[in-house]
């Protein structure tokens, strides 16, 4: 009687276990085993804000995420390439808009794609040329607050 009852709990615990790990992996919109879809890049002469794993969006509907945020490895250059990951049957011509904007009352960033009219299409690897950064609303503030406006 005692060892059904130890082997109920523990499938009971077990089974627990698991779900946590599946909340885990969907709350915190984590890939476990998919890496489904192509990559591209944008540079951005700031990507304050953004984080991995950010919604990338077009027209309001996501179409991928931010998979990593690196500075360009050219001296020249002091801008922030983000790296993003975009559905597999997702198309886009090589003259879109790469946007960080901002969601909610939060100020969560993320990633807004404007198709261009162009047909050649950017293929994996690619790289957005035009992109614009986020407001910095802290700039902006310490220019009217202080006549720079």
């Amino acid at each position: 009687m005692n060892s059904v009852r130890e082997t109920a709990v523990g499938v009971f615990v077990l089974l627990g276990l698991v779900c946590v790990a599946w909340l885990t992996v969907k709350l915190g919109k984590m890939e476990v085993f998919s890496s489904q879809g192509f990559e591209l890049s944008a540079r951005f002469d700031s990507a304050s804000g953004l984080r991995v794993g950010a919604d990338v969006e077009i027209a309001g509907v996501p179409v991928g995420h931010v998979v990593n945020i690196t500075l360009d490895p050219d001296p020249l250059r002091t801008q922030a390439v983000v790296r993003l990951r975009l559905a597999a049957d997702f198309r886009l011509s090589d003259d879109s808009i790469a946007s960080i904007k901002t969601s909610g009352l939060i100020g969560d960033k993320y990633i807004s794609l404007s198709r261009g009219g162009s047909e050649k299409l950017l293929v994996s690897d690619g790289m957005i040329k035009e992109t614009e950064s986020a407001v910095d609303l802290e700039s902006l503030i310490g220019k009217y607050a202080f006549g720079g406006v």
